[in-house]
């Protein structure tokens, strides 16, 4: 009720501004026109006040959420219809196996996509498709050691949170070297590996990430 009520009496600010604004327009028009000087139209409407300009964080709005012995990474989020990189800490996996710990960070990185953006970021326009809950595991014998399995079917997520997952993955730890992914799910269907490419980001609700089959061995 306090903020109705504040932008009830900043409304009543402004209308009462211009009905003031239109008077004296007014009376200054019937003397230039005593005058025989023609007036012209004030425009006095200059809109809203500028708000914070969409997809743009400043160094200051910038504020991981730490973890204990975090790391740094990079998340894809979605922002004026595009991919638009933001800054998180996912837990690290020391002293263990390569493929545990690609497992690790891209959970790491799954948790990171699903959680509500900041207040700032919120503000800023960002968003996220990535459905909570959502689970990953490693390889399975006889896949590609950076395999990764997704407890919803990759062409079951929705097309913004796969782009989203692809993209972010690609660049991280949880994938090869080559900047793909392999996809799959927890069924029996066959392994894919994705590519993040720029028409992806720019437009990840129309670009669905290219991807290939992975022949079984």
């Amino acid at each position: 009720m306090r903020g109705t009520r504040g932008r009830d009496v900043r409304a009543g600010g402004i209308r009462a501004r211009g009905v003031r604004t239109l008077v004296a327009t007014g009376a200054l028009a019937g003397l230039l026109a005593g005058c025989g000087i023609r007036a012209t139209q004030v425009p006095t409407d200059f809109g809203p006040a500028p708000s914070m300009v969409p997809c743009e964080l400043s160094v200051t709005d910038i504020a991981p959420q730490a973890t204990p012995s975090g790391i740094p990474v990079e998340v894809f989020l979605l922002c004026s219809g595009a991919l638009v990189r933001v800054d998180r800490t996912v837990r690290a996996a020391e002293g263990v196996a390569e493929a545990e710990r690609r497992v690790v960070v891209a959970q790491g990185l799954l948790d990171a996509l699903a959680g509500n953006p900041s207040d700032v970021e919120d503000e800023a326009g960002y968003d996220t498709a990535v459905p909570t809950g959502l689970t990953v595991t490693g390889p399975r014998p006889g896949d590609p050691e950076d395999a990764l399995h997704l407890s919803i079917a990759p062409d079951a997520l929705p097309e913004y949170a796969l782009a989203q997952i692809v993209c972010t993955f690609a660049g991280s730890a949880a994938a090869g070297d080559n900047g793909s992914v392999v996809l799959g799910s927890t069924s029996t269907e066959p392994l894919r590996r994705y590519d993040c490419t720029p028409d992806v980001q720019s437009n990840p609700g129309a670009e669905t990430p290219p991807s290939t089959e992975i022949a079984a061995p």
